[in-house]
């Protein structure tokens, strides 16, 4: 979803060599169908009727197109957002229907093609960071809908984004004709998964959404040694959605039920307010989850919103036994009462807890509890890692219309007090994640672009 899925491509790009620069559309729920438009008398296109054209946004929408097809501050779709990779820096294309800069010449045919194939409209391969193998299973109708939203809702824009940096031989692209052949569903075998009979329609409508355009597995999901999603629907086994690896220095979470790290623990409402808003009672988005809830899931419709969170509900437990967490009063004690001799307490108590306060509590929805939060216990470190090293921003949504920053501390904090504080609030309050060791921390936390952090002594 978002920006994250161009981090797969440093991890891709050395095992089979070829270009990082996704050119085609990645943007919303796309399938295939073909066909020219017919002019009406008056010149217009009979297929560019309003409708038709609020579908299209809405499936963009909900495929999250804006995350990495626009700078902000820019006009929309005009492309140039910077990906940096170890071996050269891509700019997310030009997908406006400008002919010349955009995708103005591309038929619907073409524009099907990239989406559901990872074929561009000259025949060449797409890099797999534009999540096709998903969008694979969208209907024809939505697919129309994009098309028509792209060509005649979109304002064309004449221009073009930096050429990639990558060089030969990784530039080349024909070994991923052999990638989609092992990993990516052909559209007519992915679009009867995407048909497949559920006992309640609400939970077919979710699956529908979050294994299509929402693509949420490009994230969610582990991924094998050559890189492809080791389920791509929930009929593929209880990998789907257990958990990705490290995308852009963030490590996704399950979303399954499990009690702990996953959703067990969160409603169906508690679900919707987090999609709609960024924020529930038992966590808030970041990094690239803001992103899609900023462009893309709060603009969803209510009855889609719990389509998707009664699918998620729906998706049983990966880990057993699957104990339950309970909330442990001790570390609130200890600190009203002064007491800060556990590792890391002290800079809990000078830099966290104002906002998150003793008990680990928080403000939900606006300062997200540590107490019981799935993150917080996850195995891997990795996103609290990156919160502290880059800070994070709750976006502002139409019903949440204010954002909230929670700042870097990269200043403020040496890597052994990142470590210290961390391992503080995964074993606090009931939590029980392994510690953090400094080299951890040092090792998660890049500085290219980003201030050096400075060693400093403890309190």
């Amino acid at each position: 979803m978002s920006r994250v899925r161009f981090a797969l491509c440093s991890r891709i790009l050395p095992v089979i060599m070829l270009t990082a620069v996704p050119t085609a559309l990645c943007c919303a729920g796309l399938s295939a169908i073909a066909a020219a438009f017919a002019a009406d008398p008056t010149g217009r296109p009979a297929n560019s009727d309003p409708d038709l054209i609020r579908q299209g946004e809405y499936m963009a929408r909900a495929a999250d197109c804006a995350a990495c097809h626009s700078v902000r501050g820019q006009p929309p779709y005009s492309g140039g957002v910077p990906f940096d990779l170890p071996m050269g820096r891509i700019y997310s294309p030009n997908i406006t229907p400008d002919p010349d800069h955009g995708i103005g010449h591309d038929s619907e045919e073409q524009f099907a093609r990239a989406i559901r194939e990872g074929v561009r409209h000259d025949g060449a391969s797409m890099y797999p960071a534009m999540p096709f193998p998903s969008y694979a299973r969208l209907t024809d109708a939505d697919v129309h809908a994009l098309f028509v939203y792209f060509r005649y809702g979109v304002k064309p824009l004449a221009t073009t984004p930096p050429a990639s940096t990558i060089i030969w031989p990784l530039s080349m692209r024909w070994p991923l004709i052999f990638w989609r052949g092992m990993f990516a569903p052909a559209p007519q075998v992915a679009l009867k998964t995407t048909r497949r009979t559920f006992p309640d329609t609400t939970i077919a409508r979710g699956a529908y959404l979050v294994e299509g355009p929402g693509h949420c597995g490009a994230c969610h999901t582990p991924r094998a040694l050559t890189l492809q999603e080791k389920a791509l629907t929930a009929a593929d086994g209880p990998l789907y959605l257990s958990g990705g690896g490290a995308v852009d220095g963030w490590h996704p979470p399950s979303l399954r039920q499990e009690n702990r790290t996953g959703l067990g623990r969160w409603s169906e409402d508690d679900i919707v307010a987090f999609l709609r808003e960024a924020g529930a009672p038992l966590g808030s988005a970041f990094g690239g989850m803001a992103d899609a809830v900023e462009h893309g899931t709060q603009y969803l419709t209510d009855n889609d919103l719990h389509a998707i969170a009664r699918y998620l509900r729906s998706l049983q437990p990966t880990r057993m036994p699957d104990p339950a967490w309970r909330y442990d009063p001790a570390t609130e004690t200890a600190l009203r009462q002064g007491d800060v001799t556990a590792r890391g307490a002290r800079v809990y108590v000078d830099h966290c807890a104002a906002c998150h306060r003793d008990d680990g509590r928080g403000y939900p929805t606006v300062f997200p509890p540590l107490a019981g939060n799935p993150v917080v216990m996850d195995d891997r470190p990795d996103s609290l890692v990156a919160i502290l090293f880059k800070g994070a921003v709750l976006p502002a949504t139409r019903t949440a219309p204010s954002s909230f920053v929670m700042p870097s501390f990269v200043r403020s904090l040496s890597p052994q007090q990142m470590a210290d504080v961390l391992s503080f609030i995964r074993s606090a309050w009931g939590n029980d994640a392994p510690p953090v060791d400094v080299e951890t921390v040092r090792k998660l936390t890049p500085t290219g672009g980003a201030p050096a952090i400075r060693e400093m002594p403890l309190n």
